[in-house]
């Protein structure tokens, strides 16, 4: 069916869906780019994908035609009817929805479309009950997922917000994204790569494993971006290290803020005697915080709560 449906840019022409700076929008046209993200966030079983400013309908297409079950956020209203479109053409497994993806809670808006998906702390105790009729969806979806080529002036505040969300994990079992290269490289980051190393690959590495799956070259875009993007994929850890995600952002924020400096230096913005937290946790006071792994702030974290 996704031969009836008319090119992406005589859609964009007939309804005058210019990229707007101002939403962040660049638009995918390359088919087989299209097809590789959707195949990225494949396979599709039992899954509600859950695409975030889907614009004229690119990506959206090409997950439709490999079988996926869609629920599109789209914040600029020029480009709902070109999603109704395609809407048309795949009969029960579109929904758009209108609105701004940064003040919705997208794992209520997948319960209220899809509400019997479990949450993924759920998943493994449904698993061991033999898979039993109550496990089963009332639509036969099981997972969801985010696939999205994010707006980039609002993707890394949308990936904080979903990593940090509370309870976790979410209903999500992966995020497939797109964002600009040297923000994609914060994400997967590690003290290896010290430059690139902070708060954000902190929060991702604490929560989830995460890979950088292929570039995205600027031509592949209208209008093209001025740098490279990348697709990431990131999988939730359903028990990461325990801490409360408060005092993580407490003393990632102190450390990184100043991130030239020893540990026990940066961390006295915290208005606690740093080196005896730096004690409690155990690590050397004269480490700066692009030398500290995700377990050594979650340790720095665990100290801060306790006292």
């Amino acid at each position: 069916m996704a031969d009836a449906l008319p090119p992406l840019r005589e859609v964009v022409a007939r309804y005058g869906l210019d990229a707007k700076r101002s939403l962040g929008q660049n638009f995918l046209f390359d088919l087989n780019l299209t097809a590789r993200i959707a195949r990225a966030a494949g396979p599709f079983d039992d899954t509600i994908i859950v695409e975030i400013g889907p614009g004229p309908g690119g990506l959206t297409r090409a997950l439709l035609e490999q079988g996926a079950r869609v629920i599109a956020v789209e914040r600029d209203p020029r480009c709902l009817p070109a999603l109704e479109e395609i809407a048309a053409h795949y009969p029960g497994r579109l929904t758009i929805v209108e609105g701004d993806a940064l003040e919705i809670d997208i794992a209520a808006l997948v319960r209220t479309h899809a509400p019997v998906i479990p949450d993924a702390r759920e998943t493994s105790d449904r698993e061991s009950s033999a898979k039993s009729d109550s496990a089963v969806a009332l639509d036969g979806h099981r997972s969801a997922r985010i696939c999205a080529n994010l707006p980039y002036n609002v993707a890394t505040v949308l990936l904080t917000k979903w990593i940090a969300a509370e309870p976790w994990p979410s209903v999500f079992d992966r995020y497939v994204l797109m964002f600009q290269k040297e923000v994609a490289l914060r994400i997967v980051a590690t003290p290896k790569e010290r430059a690139d190393y902070g708060r954000l690959a902190v929060l991702c590495g604490w929560r989830t494993k995460a890979r950088i799956l292929f570039d995205v070259s600027p031509a592949a875009f209208t209008p093209p971006p001025k740098v490279t993007s990348s697709v990431i994929e990131l999988t939730p850890n359903p028990t990461p290290l325990h801490c409360d995600l408060r005092a993580l952002s407490r003393v990632t924020q102190a450390a990184f803020g100043q991130r030239r400096k020893m540990l026990r230096q940066s961390l006295k913005s915290l208005g606690v005697d740093a080196s005896a937290l730096l004690a409690a946790a155990g690590i050397d006071e004269t480490k700066r915080a692009e030398e500290i792994d995700v377990a050594g702030f979650v340790a720095l974290a665990n100290a801060l709560s306790a006292q």
